[in-house]
């Protein structure tokens, strides 16, 4: 079954770019592109791809705005992976709150772009340890105005599920939170999943920022 894709960014050659790539896939289809945000979303309801190559700065309606238009559609079952530059962190915090599920460097190496996408389709989430780091600091600079309070789901899950979302909040992979718990990374896997039914949320990513959030994890913990 392939895996159909819509790639959004202002320029035309970097849509160009990364079409060509995808398409050399045999389980990829770029089912459409956009040139903004406001066509970006119009596109996906349309298209209802799987995964939205979503460019983080254009003119009128820009990625997270996008992002946010989109993922607030129940009926939208698309993952979106924001296209990003190193001198893009400031947005990094905003994305991940409107709900993407990770981030991909315009320049990434092709295998890594395919691999990436391959990834989020099937569930999992772009967040390496050093995206997480950028997002703990950017909680840290953007203190809550009120106290945090702990969600009512987080009284769902187990002791040991807990463990886990504090591993994964604070950027550990699934090998080494296998390593750190002395379990398998398919049992890793299966509290995961766990984790992401009971709080409801999208992925991992949506995790993360529940877990900073909330306060169960505190910026600076080991």
């Amino acid at each position: 079954m392939s895996l159909s894709v819509l790639i959004v960014d202002d320029q035309a050659l970097v849509r160009a770019g990364f079409r060509m790539i995808l398409e050399a896939e045999e389980d990829v289809e770029v089912v459409g592109e956009a040139a903004d945000g406001r066509e970006a979303v119009a596109e996906a309801r349309r298209l209802k791809p799987d995964v939205v190559l979503m460019d983080v700065r254009m003119p009128d309606v820009d990625g997270i705005e996008a992002t946010r238009r989109l993922l607030a559609d129940d009926e939208s079952g698309a993952k979106i992976v924001m296209l990003t530059t190193f001198d893009m962190d400031e947005y990094v915090y905003d994305a991940l709150r409107a709900g993407a599920s990770g981030f991909l460097l315009k320049d990434v190496p092709p295998e890594q772009l395919v691999a990436g996408i391959r990834a989020v389709a099937n569930g999992d989430a772009l967040l390496a340890p050093a995206v997480t780091r950028r997002v703990i600091e950017e909680f840290v600079r953007r203190p809550p105005s009120s106290a945090p309070t702990l969600p009512a789901e987080l009284g769902e899950l187990t002791a040991r599920e807990l463990e886990v979302l504090k591993l994964i909040a604070r950027g550990h992979s699934n090998a080494e939170i296998a390593t750190e718990l002395f379990v398998s990374e398919t049992t890793v896997k299966t509290h995961g999943a766990h984790v992401l039914r009971k709080l409801d949320v999208r992925d991992r990513v949506q995790a993360v920022v529940l877990a900073y959030e909330s306060g169960l994890v505190e910026p600076g913990e080991a």
